[in-house]
């Protein structure tokens, strides 16, 4: 075993892993902050993989040069999450649609959650 497999995380077992849900509401008041601009991106960089937390990081900087285009502020969301859809395609692994309702819009937030070292980590998101 190599170094870097001994320091790799490593898979969780979903009945070893706490419920999902408050995690999936969290981080998706968590993104649609950042991307408002009202919350550091930082703040949410333990609950991503690194691929994803580059991503959310890319995502909020071309949310902020739009802001900054447009002359707008930073302004906290307001919004309803109306709806929590998950399924386990594997153990270990959850895959969840947050839909969510704003004054101007509806959305859907898609999340990928794996369990790695007895705890949830987003592998992936996106905002439709």
């Amino acid at each position: 075993m190599t170094l870097h497999e001994y320091f790799a995380p490593q898979p969780t077992s979903t009945v070893e892993l706490p419920d999902p849900a408050p995690l999936l509401r969290s981080l998706t008041q968590g993104v649609l902050e950042v991307l408002a601009g009202v919350r550091e991106v930082d703040q949410l960089a333990r609950w991503f993989s690194e691929d994803a937390f580059r991503s959310l990081v890319a995502r909020a900087n071309l949310s902020a040069r739009a802001r900054s285009a447009r002359g707008v502020s930073p302004a906290r969301p307001t919004f309803a999450l109306r709806s929590i859809r998950v399924t386990e395609p594997v153990d270990g692994v959850i895959e969840a649609v947050v839909v969510v309702a704003g004054p101007g819009r509806t959305r859907a937030v898609a999340i990928r959650l794996e369990g790695l070292d007895r705890r949830w980590r987003a592998s992936s998101l996106a905002i439709l």
